[in-house]
């Protein structure tokens, strides 16, 4: 899958999808995507406060930017989520780990090791062949005589 390919995939034809596969290509090309939108938000936002007066509060261009990147960030965000538990089925992984792992994102030190862990499980291969998520992303055609 190519970058364009999978960005459009996540945004449009499976913007809130969250059952199925996702490649190992489709999500991490998705996630340079996602990554790039937020940096050139944020550098805009940069650029137009470095040239500002901030003395008086945040200046009317930059907090349009903000509001535009935090809109940005909010639409984004559940084609992000639903991305990242297609992965988690591609690795034959319930995607409600996913969500316990997110919660405990939010705990002190136990974050950073929950962190670790979705980005192991997202970079490591998927499952050959289909698995109780669906048909294998790369190879569709095999199938499976039993679902366990």
């Amino acid at each position: 899958m190519r970058f364009a390919e999978a960005a459009g995939m996540a945004l449009v034809q499976k913007y809130a999808t969250f059952s199925g596969r996702a490649s190992r290509s489709e999500y991490w090309w998705f996630v340079l995507f996602y990554s790039l939108v937020l940096f050139a938000i944020g550098l805009a936002c940069l650029v137009t406060a470095s040239f500002s007066d901030l003395r008086d509060g945040v200046p009317p261009p930059v907090a349009l930017l903000l509001f535009i990147g935090g809109l940005i960030w909010l639409a984004m965000f559940l084609p992000q989520v639903a991305v990242q538990v297609r992965r988690f089925h591609d690795r034959n992984i319930s995607g409600w780990w996913y969500l316990a792992l997110f919660v405990c994102g939010f705990v002190p030190y136990v974050g950073f090791i929950a962190g670790i862990a979705v980005f192991v499980i997202s970079v490591l291969p998927g499952t050959e062949g289909p698995n109780r998520f669906g048909p294998d992303p790369l190879r569709p055609e095999a199938r499976a005589e039993v679902f366990a």
